[in-house]
């Protein structure tokens, strides 16, 4: 007997990628203190080999194969950052409204940005509001510590987790 897998959104709208960062002296340059922004943290740069850079935006979608911004799912718009104040804020946009996927989406979204930054930094991922319809239950989720914890404790939830951040080749 098969198990037949239904996608919830089989033909959802693609966006094109925004353009990559041009990185100027200053970027590159350690001395200097560059404080963390918006484009930096949709942008994330994290050295996974020496020739490969992984970001934020190139999160994979956990049901189709296309990236987060690909899906318009991220935009660089909705992230906000106060590096002052150690505070990161992520809105994400399920590409439908009873989307299933939104908890895992923004719970990779979350373990992304837990693995990249400074532990000085407050993370909130929430859905962008009036997008999905249990809106309110997966942002209590997502902003529960004990509750993503737990869920990373699972290995299989976390292997889902790990293959959404993982590289497509």
């Amino acid at each position: 007997m098969s198990v037949e897998t239904r996608l919830e959104n089989a033909n959802p709208l693609i966006y094109q990628r925004s353009g990559e960062r041009l990185l100027t002296a200053e970027d590159e340059d350690e001395d200097f203190a560059d404080p963390i922004d918006d484009r930096e943290i949709f942008d994330i740069l994290v050295v996974i080999s020496p020739n490969f850079l992984h970001l934020i935006r190139s999160i994979n979608d956990p049901e189709h194969p296309l990236s987060l911004e690909e899906l318009n799912v991220v935009e660089q718009v909705r992230v906000h950052v106060n590096d002052k104040e150690s505070a990161v804020s992520v809105e994400f946009t399920p590409t439908i409204p009873h989307c299933s996927m939104a908890t895992l989406i923004g719970l990779s979204i979350k373990v992304k940005l837990l693995r990249s930054l400074p532990d000085r930094f407050k993370i909130d991922v929430h859905i962008t509001p009036g997008t999905h319809a249990s809106e309110q239950a997966v942002n209590k989720q997502l902003a529960d510590k004990e509750r993503v914890a737990a869920a990373l404790e699972n290995s299989h939830l976390l292997e889902v987790v790990n293959q959404c951040l993982s590289s497509r080749i």
